[in-house]
This record gives structure tokens, sequence and C-alpha cells, in this order.
């Protein structure tokens, strides 16, 4: 098979793949809920396997457990936040109010002392309003998110199918790679299983690294704030937390969220707002240097900015699912196009030493002096 053919056949499969995945996205949530699942507990599964347990017996207490833990934390949490972000978006537009007047009163006289307030633009719309507008855009997009993955399941469907298929994509999941890997073209098979071990350490090292580094992130931010008295610090612990599987995403919207409430609910007292500063500073510099070196690693090689292109082009195409596709597709995407990159700066083309391709006109004026020299 030449190169063109492989490279034609390669991309028909792409666009089959994504056009099927753009149709079934409606029925797809729980299936690739459920691979992901039994994709993360894989290795614990492996591991009961190597002290005795079998597979299928590792594999049904593995999902019981996980089934478990699950319906204790929405019972647990999910009124608990339900609650807290009702009343904290209820009282947003007036947490922004006060922001401003204190922003007036403390930078006012200093704009008046510098004679400077000729030349400053006039007074923009309402933060307080600009910011519900954000907040029913979000709700609008949540919304758009919802009822595109839930198209065709009910959260019901979603919570008895997940598990399911989890169990026996875990029970067979050895026997499936092998089968797999029995696919590959001889010619190509080395390639592709290094390829593949690259694109399996990205996103097992983020996937499985990050969610550890967010819940030990989220209960620190939410302990540490609701400790101090911070109104709705357990929720904004637990939202910075979850959004730390974006990096720097996390710590930046909490310490802004908190900044913002500790302002308005401990001023003038500062020691008060600078230990709710300082729980986020001290919070990244743990991640930085402890948490995300320790359990994510420095292979991963998923920028912020692709994360986040991928997680907003693929959630706003395929809903929920687009949302869990959305960090394997990167890690992939990221992993291939590496590779791509170094294939290319080893090949003829990049270092300039392939042969030089000549025109007929250019030969026929080549071998005319042989020709002469002949005669």
């Amino acid at each position: 098979m030449t190169v063109q053919r492989q490279i034609g056949f390669w991309i028909a499969a792409l666009a089959v793949t994504v056009l099927l995945l753009f149709v079934l996205r409606g029925i797809l949530l729980p299936f690739v809920a459920g691979f992901a699942l039994a994709y993360l507990l894989d290795p614990l599964a492996d591991r009961l396997q190597r002290i005795g347990i079998g597979r299928l017996g590792a594999s049904l207490l593995i999902l019981v457990l996980f089934v478990l833990v699950f319906i204790l934390t929405l019972v647990v949490l999910v009124p608990f936040a339900a609650q807290q972000v009702g009343a904290f978006v209820e009282r947003l537009p007036g947490y922004v109010a006060r922001l401003q007047e204190l922003g007036a009163e403390q930078i006012g006289p200093l704009i008046e002392r510098l004679g400077i307030e000729e030349a400053l633009p006039a007074a923009p719309p309402s933060v307080a309003n600009l910011i519900s507008q954000g907040v029913a855009w979000f709700a609008a997009f949540m919304q758009g998110l919802w009822s595109g993955g839930q198209a065709l399941l009910g959260i019901f469907s979603l919570l008895v199918v997940t598990p399911v298929v989890a169990f026996y994509m875990l029970v067979d999941w050895d026997r499936m790679v092998r089968t797999v890997d029995s696919w590959l073209p001889m010619r190509h098979r080395d390639t592709i299983r290094h390829i593949a071990r690259d694109i399996d350490r990205a996103i097992a090292g983020f996937v499985r690294g990050q969610a550890l580094v967010c819940i030990i992130l989220g209960t620190f931010y939410a302990v540490s704030l609701a400790l101090i008295g911070l109104n709705f610090g357990a929720l904004i612990g637990m939202t910075a937390g979850f959004l730390s599987f974006i990096p720097y995403v996390g710590s930046l919207t909490g310490l802004i969220l908190s900044v913002g409430v500790a302002i308005v609910q401990f001023w003038p007292d500062y020691a008060m707002i600078l230990a709710t500063l300082g729980i986020f500073v001290f919070g990244q510099f743990v991640e930085g240097n402890i948490l995300s070196p320790k359990l994510v690693g420095d292979s991963v090689g998923l920028h912020p900015v692709w994360l986040m292109f991928a997680l907003v082009a693929f959630g706003a195409l395929f809903g929920f699912v687009g949302l869990l596709l959305a960090v394997p597709l990167a890690a992939a995407i990221g992993v291939i196009a590496r590779f791509a990159l170094r294939q290319y700066l080893a090949s003829p083309l990049f270092r300039g030493t392939e042969p030089v391709i000549l025109t007929p006109r250019i030969e026929i004026e080549a071998e005319k002096p042989k020709a002469d020299a002949d005669a």
C-alpha cells in the first residue's frame, strides 16, 4: 500500500468516526462514560489480580465499591451544592455592586488628587448587570450541554447503563487490548505500539494524576475557606478544586471569587482578606511544586490552551460526550502531532537531501552533450 493510499484510508476512517460520533451523540454518553470508567479502574483491577483475586471478582468488587461511593457522594454533596449554588447566584450581583462601591470609595479620592478624572472614559455599564448576563449565558450553555448529552437518555438510564458497560469492559479489558493488538499491520506494528503507549501514558498521567490533584486541592480549599468563616467558602473551594482539571483555571477562578467575597464580607479587616489570599497562594505553591510533579509528571504534554480549546470545541459539538472525549482525544492528537513532527524533522524534506526531480526539458538538455560525445 502506497503512502497516499494509507493517508487516504486513515483520513476516511477519521471522517467516518467523527460522523458517527456526531450522529449518535445523543445516546453515546453512558457507553463513553462506562468505557472511561473501565479505563480509569483497570490498574486497580490488575493489582487485585496480582494478589490472587480473579478478574471477574476484582471487577465486581471495584464496581460495587465505586457505585456505593458515588451514590453516597451524590446523597451528601448534591443537595448541599445545589443550595449553595442557588444562594451564591442570588447574592452575586449584590457582591459585585458592593465591590464597585468600595472601589469608588478607595480609588476615587486618589484619582481626584492626581487630577486625571477628566481623562478617564465614561463610566462603564454596571458590572453587576454584566455578571448577571454572564450567569444567564453560562446557564444557557450548560442547558445546551445537558440537552445535547441527554437527548434520548434520562439520568436514570445513565446511572444504570454506565456501571453495566464499565463492568463488562473491565472484565474483558486485557483480552480486548490483545485482540486489537493482533489487528495491527505487521509492517508498522512496533511504531503503532510505541504511539499507543505514548497516548496511554499521556491520558493516564493527566486524567488519573490530575483527578487526584483536583480532589486534594478541592478538599484543602473547601476546608480552609470554611474554617476562616468565608461565606460560600466550601462551594468556592470545591469549584476551584474541580476546575483545577484545567491548569491555572481552577486556582485563578477560586482566587477571584474568594477574595471578592472576602473583601465584601471582612472589609476593612485586612488580616482575613490576606488569609483568604494566602490559602490560594499556598495551594498554588503545593500544586506546582509537589502535587503536579509527583502525580501528573512532565510527560503529559497537554498545554493548558490546547486543553481549554479541546474542552470548549468538543463540548460545543458533542455535549457531555464531547467533554468526556476532549482530554483523551486532545492527548492522542498531541502525541500523533509530535510523532509527525519528529518524522518530518528526520526526513529528507526537512534536511534538504531529497533527490531533485528534473523536468523533461532539463533532462534532454543534460543528455545532449553525452549524445554528442558518443557521436
